[in-house]
């Protein structure tokens, strides 16, 4: 016999404004609710895990430049994601897209390692942008010239970048002065955004740097792109009514190029600011997954250049939760992924309501009765 739930769901006329804004807060606090939880499933005292968790990794000046550096670039990603996923354009492979902008970059640092100068930084800025956008043109080229499926593409495209990323690190741009391990050299303070603890005494001992004003100027440069410009109603409209977009003779491939390529342009953006931010070179280990989280990022932000920034804070947290918690509790850093995973989850979950209303199911033999 068929299990027969207490409710069902109506569709709506109209999807929920409300909902769109209760979704996001509701699927924060189930994902909360639950990892409680898991915390109590593995021996861990709730109360105090969720200290260590979420309060302690921001309880100084410290931890929240940490917060800001690990936010910084899941929101660039999530903004050019945003922008394609308005128009049901799904850019998947933004993080094979931010490593095309790393190496992009680390080539201009390597080639002009010994004289450079101010111009250097900004020319690698350039560089990793395009790069980033050259990556996405391929699962442009596909898509509009060859209607392939675009998710497929970015994401096996990903793949290749970074064995791309290996093979360059491990055969023509190791340095040689590495042992045989799998780094490029350290990039020149050229080539490094600076740290900004040299100009505050009170940033002492933080890791952030200028790179953050990449992201404070993206914000509402795609605000302005999304709400206020004639292409972003393009694209909101092909995404939301494919038909009157293509009656209007709004050009569909035109606006597969200006998603892909904008996505990708700031995936690598993002790349930039990693290599030459806290990294400083480019090795083999940096597989940070920022492309992927950012996807959940810009979902979780409603495809808004504002509600993306607190998202971003949100996961940004939750990476630095998942790193405590395998130091003062002995949990694996995975946690931090179990966290997301559930987050997600309840966001698609909460999502239905938006477009549905539960409704109340009557029993059978009121139904008989009737």
């Amino acid at each position: 016999m068929p299990l027969r739930l207490p409710f069902r769901l109506i569709p709506r006329a109209q999807p929920s404004q409300r909902m769109l804004l209760i979704a996001p807060l509701l699927a924060v606090t189930l994902t909360l609710v639950v990892g409680l939880g898991i915390f109590a499933a593995l021996g861990q005292n709730p109360l105090v895990a969720f200290r260590v968790f979420f309060i302690d990794p921001v309880s100084d000046i410290n931890g929240v430049s940490e917060l800001l550096l690990k936010a910084s670039p899941l929101c660039l990603i999530a903004l050019g994601l945003a922008i394609g996923f308005r128009a049901n354009i799904w850019n998947i492979g933004a993080e094979g897209q931010m490593y095309l902008g790393g190496i992009f970059a680390t080539g201009l640092a390597i080639h002009f390692h010994e004289n450079g100068g101010p111009w250097l930084l900004p020319a690698m800025i350039l560089a990793g942008a395009v790069g980033g956008a050259l990556w996405a043109s391929i699962t442009a080229f596909l898509r509009a010239q060859l209607r392939t499926n675009e998710i497929l593409v970015s994401l096996m495209l990903t793949y290749v970048a970074d064995l791309l990323v290996k093979y360059l690190v491990y055969g023509p741009w190791q340095d040689p002065q590495s042992n045989n391990f799998p780094f490029t050299v350290s990039f020149s303070d050229d080539a490094l955004f600076p740290v900004l603890m040299n100009w505050w005494d009170w940033l002492e001992g933080t890791r952030i740097n200028l790179s953050l004003l990449i992201t404070v100027v993206a914000v509402p440069l795609a605000w302005l792109f999304m709400d206020k410009s004639f292409v972003g109603f393009q694209l909101s409209v092909a995404g939301l009514a494919p038909a009157a977009a293509r009656y209007a003779g709004f050009s569909e491939k035109r606006m597969v190029w200006i998603a892909l390529l904008i996505g990708g342009a700031a995936a690598g953006l993002a790349g930039v600011t990693e290599v030459a931010g806290p990294i400083g070179q480019l090795n083999d280990r940096w597989t940070p997954g920022y492309g992927f989280t950012a996807i959940i990022v810009a979902a979780l932000g409603r495809l808004n250049a504002f509600g993306i920034v607190l998202a971003a804070l949100l996961m940004a947290l939750l990476y630095l939760g998942g790193e405590a918690a395998q130091i003062s509790l002995q949990l694996p850093k995975a946690i931090s992924q179990v966290f997301q995973g559930l987050l997600l989850m309840f966001l698609l979950g909460c999502d239905v309501l938006v477009n549905y209303r539960v409704a109340r199911r009557m029993p059978a033999n009121a139904l008989v009765n009737a």
